[in-house]
């Protein structure tokens, strides 16, 4: 540890607090722009994020507060104070008030700095450095360049990211072929139940919706799905189990609330967050849960939820809200039993192939996070890993 020294956060990296953006301008078109709740470990999602028409702006006065790919950010307020996120979009956006850009010097690897601010330590810091006196959770970006950090000579630095960034890496590409599952699961829900492709055939009747082969009707989500509140986690001991909110995986507990295939459907947040589980789970009270009422349609609801905007059937003000109301008055299709079970048959490898990377991912996040404190503090030396 002889050639590790301390440093200032301030020293190593130039801390950008965000632009605060006039509320009214804030829209569904426009260039898209950053926000706390956008922040979601261990990236930024900007799907359905709020985007601003930037006429009545100076972009050239805008600039500092641009982000391109690989640049990484902090919440400095609310109930995710202190998450950090990494922009791995291609398209540059603005970062919002309240969200902390850090530009890294050359004299330290940026992302050397991205691992400092996930250990222990640092997330330690800010928790005990919250602003008491705000009406909620607030850090401010002085007292973040505070934090010292311990770090290496450069050459070492680069060698602790380079092990980190290859766990990451390939949590990453199993995320992008997810991605393209996802897609093609879409492509057939769309030859199916959009185009009626395998139905060419056969005779077709008028409905609310459209033509729809013969047998074949308009219902609402009520006759297909049972959607149910999730519950409180907070005296869960922890454990093995997914704990869901809006924006993911809050946490693992020892507590079910479900096993089976369920659709999950944020109630609070992120509207358009509809996930697909079929193990064990937990929901909290931001994120409802469902049971099927007919078998196989869950991959069915799951896929049809997916590409609905459901951000604008948003029914809150501050923010954005679902309630089971409006779910369950959603027209959907409703096609013959034999159907169903032959379209979830269909897609069930897709979603199996699925399954496997999110495990796969799940081990190596527990790898990175049983290595990260370790190589960030110097306890474990670079060599030990080849010995």
């Amino acid at each position: 540890m002889e050639e590790w020294k301390l440093y200032r956060l301030l020293d190593l990296t130039d801390l950008i607090a965000g632009f605060a953006f006039k509320s009214a301008d804030f829209s569904s078109v426009g260039f898209p722009v950053v926000k706390i709740k956008d922040i979601q470990p261990p990236f930024v999602n900007i799907e359905g994020t709020d985007k601003v028409n930037l006429s009545s702006y100076n972009t050239n006065k805008l600039q500092k507060f641009l982000i391109s790919k690989g640049d990484f950010l902090l919440a400095m307020t609310g109930a995710t104070i202190g998450k950090i996120g990494r922009y791995i979009n291609e398209e540059q956006a603005y970062i919002n008030q309240r969200v902390l850009k850090f530009v890294p010097k050359a004299c330290v690897d940026s992302k050397f700095v991205y691992y400092c601010l996930f250990t222990h330590e640092f997330q330690s810091y800010v928790m005990n450095h919250i602003d008491s006196e705000s009406a909620q959770p607030n850090i401010s970006a002085n007292t973040i360049g505070k934090y010292e950090l311990a770090i290496p000579n450069i050459e070492t630095q680069k060698k602790i990211t380079n092990i980190l960034s290859s766990l990451d890496s390939k949590i990453e590409l199993n995320r992008r072929i997810n991605d393209n599952l996802e897609q093609q699961a879409q492509a057939l829900f769309k030859s199916w139940f959009v185009d009626f492709e395998p139905f060419r055939g056969e005779k077709f009747v008028e409905s609310q919706l459209g033509m729809i082969p013969k047998g074949w009707k308009v219902g609402t989500l009520s006759d297909l799905l049972d959607i149910r509140y999730g519950k409180d986690h907070k005296k869960l001991n922890d454990g093995n189990i997914p704990v869901y909110g809006s924006g993911g995986i809050m946490r693992l507990a020892d507590g079910i609330l479900y096993n089976g295939e369920s659709v999950l459907i944020p109630r609070k947040g992120t509207l358009n967050n509809v996930l697909y589980v079929n193990w064990p789970f937990w929901t909290v009270d931001t994120m409802f849960y469902s049971i099927e009422k007919v078998p196989n349609v869950a991959k069915y609801c799951h896929l049809l939820l997916s590409k609905l905007d459901l951000a604008s059937m948003n029914s809150g003000s501050a923010v954005p809200s679902m309630t089971t109301d409006i779910l369950n008055k959603i027209q959907v299709i409703i096609a013959n039993q034999n159907v169903f079970s032959s379209f979830n048959e269909c897609i069930s490898s897709l979603y199996l192939k699925a399954k496997i990377n999110l495990d796969e991912n799940k081990r190596l996040s527990e790898t990175r996070d049983l290595l990260l404190p370790k190589l960030m503090s110097g306890r474990l030396i670079i060599k030990d890993l080849h010995s």
